[in-house]
């Protein structure tokens, strides 16, 4: 049972991994924003965790989340979104990334399983890396009628 993921460096988190391979535990990966967490996200890292034994979320930095969603953004910082996700029973370990992509980031852990919502099967940064290791590039459906830009623009309707 989880109760509080930790938050790992880059370095401590391919030890981690290291550590997961050689006790044969298949490790899952995904990565996002999370900036305004909804029942489509806890979801969607359900699903991830179904398909392996440890599921690691690596978020975006704020300024990361800036260049990718423009400088409103995130709503919460790094530290919170972080606090936040190691609470959720589905994940395991989180990490953060400054990238605009977590492609350096997959490339050094090596999952054998990555994990995408089914809006960016077009692109999945890392799919070439975790293909050539020999693992599996998923992309899973989303939870229909949640997403963060539907939710924000409600607000600022009601608002």
């Amino acid at each position: 049972m989880n109760t509080m993921a930790p938050v790992y460096s880059r370095e401590q988190l391919i030890a981690a991994r290291a550590e997961w391979k050689a006790q044969g535990k298949k490790v899952v990966f995904t990565n996002g924003c999370y900036d305004v967490l909804h029942p489509g996200h806890i979801r969607l890292l359900e699903r991830a965790k179904s398909l392996g034994d440890v599921l690691i979320l690596a978020l975006n930095t704020d300024s990361s989340v800036r260049r990718l969603k423009g400088p409103k953004r995130p709503f919460l910082n790094e530290q919170q979104r972080a606090e936040l996700a190691s609470h959720l029973e589905a994940v395991d370990a989180i990490t953060l990334f400054d990238e605009d992509t977590p492609r350096e980031l997959i490339a050094a852990v090596l999952p054998d399983v990555l994990v995408k919502g089914a809006d960016w099967a077009h692109f999945i940064a890392g799919r070439e890396e975790v293909e050539a290791a020999g693992g599996v590039v998923m992309a899973l459906p989303l939870e229909p009628g949640y997403s963060t830009t539907n939710i924000v623009e409600e607000i600022v309707r009601r608002g």
